[in-house]
């Protein structure tokens, strides 16, 4: 056989290599041979999805920001990647607000640089100005949001456009990573467009300086009636920080709205001190007209405890207590002595502060070990003697406002029969409005679960909630959910939730039997 004269083009390698495999293992290995590197699509489309990405965030991070005065500040625009979307106005020092205004990949940062002297100075010197400060605020924002749409784009497109070239080194490759990262860009305009929740500003999450909130948050009656468009909320917002850094030594003064009573509604303080300077604190933050505690103040109810609960004379508001689990007779006594103090049990109803509140006291003494705990039958049953009661206060003409039980499991037995029942005992706070119209609200623990909360890897939290209710009819408007970080109290959180009507009850009132089973929280 006449030898093969050697191939000088370097493209005729693959040639060689079949013609090879051909004679020593036939046609599979030839074919295995003659591709021996090849790629697979979807690793390709991975890589490109990777660079497209990165290069897309890159381009974000260097150049997607813009800076634009609104109203007599300067603040700073900038599109962030994120999982979950959203808007967050960073007001420093004072904190910052969390909005959920869109579901998309992308959120959108308003970072408050400064006040700028000369516009505030004008300001002050024209306070006729201030009238038309909510458009000039809406406008400027349109203008920044608009030049950081244009500016977002370039910087997409650029950044996946040059990553591309540097990793592949062909244009073609480079080009199409800039334009799947442009789409990547239009589908999630598309999907903040869609998702849009103009009414987002009505239950802002506040983080930061806690004396701070009510002043940025506002109050519930305004932000109910008066914010309709986005925009104008924004507006309304942010001409509220500008007052706040208009004070040149204290914050201005919450003034509360005169049509809206204040309850502050603690639970499960367990013995911790720190709760009574917490409870003081918001008392006068908040111009809060009573406190509501739901029980399990105490650890173990002796009478070498009372003297824990002497501050309460001087919180500055009418205190309605009702008995939990680990508050013993002897401390319901004591508390029944003490000045303004209403000690709620067997349905008992008072007026305090223009609100009718009824409730009664945990049947369950847990410290006693002697005593063989009963569970959830005897909390059913505490509960269905508490809805009688309220029953016969309707009836009577003085219908309930506000019902009170220290276990959730005693709390549900009066749906129907309030609008509102507040409990605690869980350490976990949850509101639902439960079948037949009352809405159910379980506050965690105010003491942060304790001085044994030290025990765990990470201290309990504190939580505590402002409630609004309006003075006419007294119903639920708002309430703030108040979050302390535990014993250091290093963080400070408030979220505001609007209260939506509950549905129509599908019957007058519901029937309860002492075995009819109750949901867990």
């Amino acid at each position: 056989m006449a030898r093969e004269a050697p191939e000088s083009n370097q493209s005729s390698r693959p040639i060689r290599l079949i013609r090879t495999a051909l004679r020593r293992g036939g046609p599979a290995t030839a074919r295995a041979t003659a591709l021996p590197h090849a790629p697979r699509p979807w690793t390709r489309a991975l890589g490109l999805t990777a660079v497209v990405l990165v290069g897309a965030w890159l381009g974000l991070l260097i150049v997607g920001n813009v800076r634009t005065p609104v109203g007599p500040m300067d603040t700073t625009m900038t599109l962030r990647p994120s999982f979950s979307g959203g808007t967050k106005i960073n007001v420093s020092p004072l904190g910052a607000l969390e909005l959920d205004s869109h579901v998309a990949p992308v959120r959108l940062d308003v970072d408050v640089d400064r006040l700028d002297p000369d516009r505030s100075r004008a300001l002050v010197e024209h306070p006729e100005r201030l009238s038309g400060l909510q458009d000039e605020i809406s406008a400027d924002v349109r203008d920044g949001t608009t030049e950081l749409a244009v500016r977002s784009c370039v910087a997409v497109v650029s950044g996946a456009t040059a990553l591309g070239l540097a990793v592949y080194r062909r244009p073609r490759r480079a080009l199409a990573a800039g334009g799947l990262a442009l789409a990547l860009l239009a589908a999630s305009g598309v999907s903040a467009a869609a998702t849009w929740n103009p009414k987002s500003v009505l239950e802002p999450k506040f983080s930061g300086l806690l004396s701070s909130a009510p002043s940025v948050v506002g109050n519930a009656r305004s932000i109910v009636t008066e914010f309709d468009v986005y925009q104008r909320e924004l507006a309304r917002l942010v001409t509220n920080v500008t007052k706040l850094y208009d004070a040149t030594s204290t914050l201005p003064a919450y003034r509360p709205d005169p049509g809206t009573m204040r309850v502050l509604h603690v639970s499960d303080i367990h013995l911790n001190p720190a709760a009574w300077h917490i409870i003081g604190s918001l008392v006068k933050q908040y111009g809060i007209d009573v406190i509501i505690d739901s029980g399990d103040t105490m650890d173990h109810g002796s009478s070498a405890e009372n003297g824990f609960l002497d501050p309460i004379r001087d919180l500055g508001a009418p205190y309605v207590w009702v008995r939990g689990n680990h508050d013993s007779r002897t401390t319901q006594e004591y508390l029944s002595r003490m000045k303004n103090v209403h000690v709620l049990d067997e349905g008992r109803a008072v007026s305090v502060a223009g609100l009718r509140i009824a409730g009664t006291g945990d049947p369950q003494f847990t410290p006693d070990r002697s005593v063989v705990a009963q569970g959830d039958p005897a909390e059913r049953m505490t509960g269905i003697r508490l809805a009688s009661a309220l029953r016969d206060q309707k009836s009577a003409g003085t219908p309930v406002d506000i019902a009170v039980a220290h276990n959730p499991v005693a709390a549900r037995e009066t749906d129907g029969t309030v609008p509102l029942v507040l409990a605690g005992h869980v350490h976990k706070r949850h509101t639902e409005v439960l079948r037949h119209g009352t809405r159910l609200k379980i506050e965690g623990s105010t003491g942060g679960g304790g001085l044994r909360a030290v025990q765990n890897q990470e201290p309990e939290k504190v939580r505590a909630s402002v409630l609004y209710l309006d003075r006419t009819n007294r119903q639920l408007q708002a309430w703030d959910e108040i979050t302390l970080g535990g014993l250091g109290l290093t963080t400070a959180e408030v979220s505001r939730h609007v209260a939506r009507p509950p549905a129509p009850s599908p019957s007058p009132s519901p029937s309860v039997s002492p075995g009819s089973p109750t949901p867990s929280p």
